[in-house]
């Protein structure tokens, strides 16, 4: 925390609306490039005020009062911006105002709870989390500087409309870093986080009601993409000459047929792989994002892709399975992979999880709850999005229904027709 801030106090003439001539004096507190200003209720006359000095104009005794007065104002904020620095506190020139205007000043604040959440959270949360919940302070600030011109609030004068127009704000806000507008649910999910930091604040004692309460977080239900069976053959099969082509559709695939996340593939290690149950080679991992156990059976292609790299000089020096890749460049890869495939679908990482859910596992008659296991949920209604009915499951199902009515099953018919 910074030990310095650029301080300023000036006071400001204002006229008044009813009666041009005279004027409400207010002390103008700038903290940093932030300001606000404290009404001293005081009605001076605009000719006997002297702007550049900041102060009234004449030699009477009510003039030298008046700003003796002022000089009080000046040396008590001075006090409250030197106090809060002696304690290490925040300072920002809201934190002065209310010192000054005699509010607890020992209230805790909306980012001393979010610094205290990511901060407590560290050892608990997976980096990825920690990385959102950082994102949704970044918004924070930029909401609180942009919009109600400070760089910190009171958690006591948080209240509903502070929620609405934080929903507001993260609906227009226009990105400056390239990336699309936040859709809804990307919105609900900075929301969400939210609530839960405020609700850690109730649970602290720090204030005593959470605005988020009153919000209705509100996910718009999407579909999950995923490759079918014939698009997962074409990238399969597919050989590239580029080795960093390969190397990425090679972990695609092996995520396609294991069902592991970007983090819990590219960090698979040889001691993660053990004989299971049945006396074949299993993964016994765990996953970075809950810390949930897994326990995977190796499918055959799979098995192929682990004996092709884990003995590569890359892999040996990290002591993975697979040649480390980061994220970003896995995905910006596999489009390029996309479209020398002609899929037309947005070829990401984390649609080959999705595609072990769906083509590999359910559409073959792998029963939900097994799913739900082998890609380390919690509950399985989180796998109840993946359960969706595919038109070729369909299909597949009714044929074998029809062979077996056309075969003059009479039992058959008779359950059927009743």
């Amino acid at each position: 925390m910074k030990s310095t801030h650029t301080f300023g106090i000036q006071f400001v003439l204002r006229p008044n609306r009813n009666d041009r001539s005279t004027g409400q004096i207010y002390a103008r507190i700038t903290v940093e490039n932030t300001r606000i200003e404290i009404s001293l209720k005081k009605t001076v006359s605009m000719d006997l005020w002297n702007e550049a000095k900041g102060k009234t104009k004449g030699s009477s005794q009510d003039v030298k009062s008046f700003n003796s007065y002022m000089e009080q104002v000046r040396g008590r904020l001075t006090e409250c911006y030197r106090e809060l620095q002696l304690n290490h506190e925040i300072i920002t020139a809201e934190v002065i105002k209310a010192m000054f205007l005699g509010d607890n000043p020992n209230g805790h604040t909306l980012m001393e709870l979010i610094n205290y959440h990511n901060s407590t959270q560290s050892g608990v949360l997976s980096n990825g989390t920690l990385k959102n919940y950082r994102t949704t302070k970044k918004y924070v600030e930029l909401f609180l500087k942009e919009k109600l011109k400070t760089s910190d609030i009171y958690l006591s004068k948080m209240n509903f409309k502070f929620v609405t127009e934080f929903d507001f704000y993260l609906r227009t806000v226009k990105q400056k870093d390239h990336h699309q507008p936040l859709n809804n649910n990307g919105l609900m999910k900075h929301m969400q986080r939210l609530k839960k930091i405020l609700n850690l604040g109730v649970r602290l004692e720090w204030f005593d009601k959470n605005p988020l309460d009153l919000f209705e977080i509100k996910f718009i239900k999407v579909e999950r993409g995923f490759l079918n069976e014939y698009e997962l053959d074409i990238i399969e099969k597919r050989r590239f000459k580029i080795k960093r082509l390969e190397l990425v559709k090679d972990i695609f695939i092996f995520s396609c047929y294991t069902g592991l996340a970007y983090i819990d593939a590219i960090k698979l290690t040889p001691s993660d792989i053990s004989v299971g149950i049945d006396g074949q080679k299993w993964i016994f991992s765990k996953r970075e994002k809950t810390r949930t156990s897994l326990k995977i059976p190796i499918l055959p292609k799979a098995m192929e892709l682990i004996e092709k790299y884990q003995n590569t000089p890359r892999s040996i020096h990290n002591g993975t399975i697979f040649p480390s890749i980061s994220n970003q460049k896995m995905n910006s890869y596999l489009k390029e992979i996309g479209d020398l495939c002609g899929i037309e679908k947005n070829l990401t990482f984390h649609l080959a999880r999705h595609t072990f859910a769906t083509t590999v596992t359910l559409s073959n008659g792998v029963p939900i709850e097994t799913v739900s296991k082998l890609l380390g949920h919690r509950s399985i209604s989180t796998t109840q999005i993946y359960a969706k009915v595919l038109e070729n499951k369909v299909s597949n199902d009714m044929a074998k229904l029809k062979s077996k009515l056309s075969g003059g099953s009479p039992e058959l018919k008779k359950n059927i027709t009743g």
